[in-house]
């Protein structure tokens, strides 16, 4: 990558974008189920409409960097798909539904997995991931891979989201000066944008419940377990989850039956807020004023919608689980990504964080012109997970987010959820500062292992933001109930216009 193409994810046009009506525009699986039986569709037109879409809208046009690869097999699979349609009928609700995944996810074909590094760009998976595997057995088409923040945002302390040395820049399709937030930036990008029907982001702390929220999207950070997690580059296996990132609750909900085995479509209940009993977390409160009165809005929408609203209903350990986390992450990057990356075989280029750090170092040039990688060294730095330091870290992160965190928030008001404002809008894409530190709520869920749910809530300046619910282990129906009833309520979700700025009134 030439000195151009690199500052070329920063080279915005002031020119606004037409960006005609589309019939892939907002196109669910349930429409795509039922466009497969009326012939109206079949799997190979929906692919191919799906890779002029990105053609034309990703790397031209407004240029969203959204898409890492695609998949060169993708019509050949959605051919072989239809025939099987037409001979045995739908494999499930995925059948022939176009599907981005994040590229820190292996697959075992002619796409690489490389976490968006230069390091891994010959990287090709010996065998899908787990969830992969699911993802074929449904019958699914897989339409490549999306950018994202370069080893999932576990590189720098000073990162700019979004940003990997293969992908470059992911923009956000509401403003295109503005970030999408990480590290599945480019799922979150893609589902916005209407690249695809679905897609799959990773999480180990908000990057899936965070991009989700800046691209007015829906996302699911389910429990820790539910979703197989073999086959992702890893930051930290007691946090680490891949998650459904789609632009309705159903969406989201038929994706998560797929990977999770399980079906939570039961769950989804218009009037499933009428005697839910929610918790406000207020001190997540805060960061932006116009995003709380648009929170302030949806309280009282849930209580219009018969939901009893407890506020507050703080987590008595806030704020206190950061140090032990951080440490945690630390020492199990460098495990993880040594046991990983030894995995993939004699043809990789690198083979464990030492190497990356080596080969980072030898190309500064195309790896390192934003931002360095202060954390890896951290990482290299510490010893076996066998030491009391990161145990006795792992165990904190635990008793603070879990029994003294959400846990007791919920016991304390007989809680079936907690609910508070994602995070702010999105920020200017700035490759001087980084990204700023914002606040959010994710880091309890992602601590303790829990699920979390994020829907649209409203805009400000034209910029998405959304609404998060967060509960105990294994809630995910109970939460679904809530966050489809909240939906339904309020249908929040517009299509991005991809302006060049935010339109600050």
């Amino acid at each position: 990558m030439d000195r151009r193409t690199f500052f070329s994810g920063l080279a915005f046009s002031a020119a606004v974008h037409a960006v005609p009506a589309s019939e892939l525009d907002e196109i669910t699986p349930s429409t795509i189920a039922t466009g497969l039986r009326s012939g109206k569709f079949s799997a190979h037109s929906l692919t191919e409409k799906y890779l002029n879409r990105i053609d034309a809208m990703d790397k031209r046009g407004p240029a969203i960097r959204a898409v890492i690869e695609l998949n060169p097999d993708a019509l050949k699979i959605a051919t072989e798909l239809d025939r099987e349609y037409k001979a045995k009928g739908p494999r499930s609700p995925l059948h022939g539904v176009p599907i981005l995944i994040k590229d820190n996810i292996d697959t075992a074909d002619r796409m690489k997995t490389t976490a968006g590094s230069l390091a891994l760009a010959d990287s090709v998976a010996p065998r899908d991931a787990g969830l992969v595997e699911r993802l074929r057995s449904a019958g699914a088409v897989i339409l490549g891979k999306t950018n994202l923040s370069e080893w999932a945002n576990f590189r720098s302390q000073h990162s700019v989201s979004g940003w990997s040395g293969r992908g470059g820049q992911t923009r956000n399709p509401y403003a295109l000066d503005r970030n999408t937030s990480g590290s599945s930036s480019g799922s979150g990008a893609a589902v916005a944008a209407n690249f695809c029907a679905l897609a799959i982001g990773t999480e180990t702390d908000g990057s899936v419940i965070s991009p989700s929220a800046l691209n007015g999207i829906v996302g699911i950070k389910p429990t820790l377990g539910l979703i197989p997690g073999t086959g992702i580059v890893p930051i930290s296996h007691s946090q680490d989850t891949a998650g459904p990132m789609a632009r309705t609750v159903r969406d989201a909900a038929i994706l998560l039956g797929v990977l999770g085995n399980k079906d939570y479509t039961p769950s989804l209940d218009p009037k499933g807020l009428r005697g839910a009993r929610i918790g406000v977390a207020r001190k997540f409160f805060g960061a932006n004023t116009h995003g709380d009165q648009i929170a302030e809005g949806c309280l009282a929408e849930m209580k219009r919608q018969g939901a009893v609203i407890v506020d507050p209903a703080d987590l008595p350990s806030h704020g206190k689980y950061k140090d032990s986390e951080f440490q945690v992450m630390l020492y199990e990057f460098k495990a993880d990504l040594n046991k990983y990356l030894a995995g993939r075989g004699p043809h990789v280029a690198v083979r464990s964080l030492s190497d990356v750090i080596a080969f980072n170092d030898k190309n500064k040039d195309r790896e390192m012109q934003i931002f360095d990688q202060s954390l890896m060294l951290m990482a290299e730095k510490k010893g076996p997970l066998t030491e009391k330091t990161y145990l006795d870290a792992l165990a904190l992160n635990h008793q603070l987010t879990r029994n003294e965190g959400i846990d007791a928030a919920l016991k304390k008001d007989r809680l079936d959820a907690i609910v508070c404002p994602t995070s702010p809008p999105a920020w200017l894409i700035d490759w001087v500062n980084g990204d700023p530190d914002i606040l959010d709520c994710t880091s309890p869920a992602a601590i303790a292992g829990y699920p979390h749910i994020t829907v649209p809530a409203g805009f400000v300046h034209g910029l998405p933001v959304g609404i998060s619910f967060f509960g105990t282990a294994w809630s995910e129906p109970g939460l679904l109930k809530i966050a489809y009833a909240f939906e339904q309520a309020t249908k929040a979700r517009r299509i991005p216009n991809f302006l060049p700025t935010a339109p600050v009134a």
